[in-house]
């Protein structure tokens, strides 16, 4: 009988671009998290990962080695458990529209969000620009807060996939993130880790988000659904459009604040087409038997009679906060247009590091932010501007430097042209 292999032996096969077995995997994880395997010889197997990829046999490998690193939370034979997930783009605050929806609606949501590293941002740090909002739940708490609000949303405590955290945090300082099995096991362990009967995932390209094109993030789409179904979770995946802001503001509580404008039915197009798309997708793999019209008068409804915006309310005070006091004590000012035309583009990604400049998103894991920074889009592509008037709302602390150096993004991100733009979709494909 052939000994077991080495955890070097193992890392060395990666390397070469040969298949590991559920148990190899199973060991290097499990020896991981026990601190048998060093960090410098995860890294090196991550890095192996990166270059040489993983079947589709070791990626659902891995995401299950990972969900049992941890607990998993647990609910009544006859509840039906929702998920959501998306992977990131600048002021995507889809979830604080979603999930309130949602469980207005009657579904039950446990979401498990992380805070943002880079341009994207993260869905914990912009509630926790609300005074009080915990978004360190324990597990107790959540399965509390779906059976009596219906919905809650917290980061995943350290009994979740804590190879995952660890995991990701070598990743993310070994230049490996970008590796499609690697995000694949990262994302689908912590959905996984909710015990959903269901998910949507909402898959972003382009410059506000982590995936640059649409290709690669048809081949992310595909490994997250492919591996989620061959661990029996049934899954649909949304394309979405990044190449532009989602809604109207950056940062974390103009965010929040939009948010809450958009459940009570003063939502910008683009994010409600996003919200609308996604919710429809997850309510119709919950209830089959209604129509796209009816769900969609359902949330109309919902949002109309103040219920979802309620919903979140509640949501809120279950976890500490309060909405009475939202208040943006940092100073305003605004940018101009410097020529006549038409917005023919705002780029998110230049927007995205102006915050981060302002001090209203990380450069380093961890790193203190403040949650006032942000912008507001006054115009939005495609419309017809003069030089002059005012296109975006700055929202920051008074500090020369740090807005020169932001300037300098904020000023790159409008490109006017003298003709209009053609408009863009921001669903490309669309699973309803």
């Amino acid at each position: 009988m052939q000994a077991p292999a080495n955890d070097l032996q193992l890392i060395e096969r990666k390397r070469d671009g040969k298949e590991l077995s559920d148990q190899q995997i199973r060991q290097l994880v499990e020896r991981f998290v026990d601190g048998s395997l060093p960090d410098y010889q995860m890294s090196a197997f991550a890095m192996a990962v990166y270059f040489q990829s993983m079947t589709p046999e070791e990626t659902a490998s891995l995401t299950l080695a990972m969900l049992d690193s941890g607990s998993q939370l647990t609910w009544a034979e006859d509840e039906i458990i929702s998920s959501k997930h998306s992977t990131g783009g600048v002021g995507d605050k889809v979830s604080l529209v979603l999930i309130p929806l949602l469980a207005s609606c009657g579904l039950r949501i446990p979401k498990l969000s992380g805070k943002g590293l880079g341009i994207t941002g993260g869905t914990l740090d912009k509630l926790e620009s609300i005074k009080g909002f915990r978004t360190d739940l324990t597990i107790a708490e959540i399965q509390a807060a779906v059976e009596r609000v219906g919905c809650c949303i917290t980061g995943a405590t350290h009994d979740i996939a804590p190879a995952d955290r660890r995991l990701y945090g070598l990743r993310d300082s070994t230049a490996t993130v970008p590796s499609v099995p690697l995000i694949t096991s990262s994302i689908l362990s912590k959905k996984l880790e909710e015990n959903p009967d269901h998910l949507v995932l909402d898959v972003k390209f382009g410059r506000g988000s982590f995936m640059k094109t649409e290709e690669s993030a048809r081949l992310l789409a595909r490994s997250l659904q492919a591996t989620a179904e061959r661990l029996g979770l049934p899954t649909q995946c949304v394309l979405s459009d990044m190449n532009q802001p989602l809604g109207k503001t950056v940062g974390n509580l103009v965010e929040v604040k939009e948010a809450i404008e958009a459940l009570e039915g003063q939502g910008e197009s683009r994010l409600m087409e996003t919200v609308y798309c996604l919710a429809m997708n997850l309510y119709k793999m919950k209830d089959a038997g209604m129509d796209d019209c009816g769900i969609r008068q359902m949330f109309d409804k919902k949002i109309s009679s103040g219920e979802a915006r309620d919903q979140f309310e509640k949501m809120v005070s279950f976890q500490g906060g309060s909405l009475k006091n939202l208040v943006n004590t940092a100073e305003v000012r605004t940018l101009q247009a410097t020529e006549d035309g038409f917005i023919h583009s705002i780029d998110p990604e230049s927007l995205g590091w102006a915050i981060i400049e302002l001090g209203g998103g990380r450069k380093q894991k961890n790193q203190p932010i403040n949650h006032a920074v942000g912008c507001e889009l006054l115009r939005q592509p495609g419309e017809a501007i003069s030089e002059g008037e005012d296109w975006l709302k700055i929202y920051s602390p008074i500090d020369t430097e740090r807005q020169r150096r932001a300037n300098e993004y904020f000023l790159k991100a409008i490109k006017i042209s003298p003709t209009r733009p053609e408009e863009r979709p921001v669903i490309l494909e669309a699973k309803t």
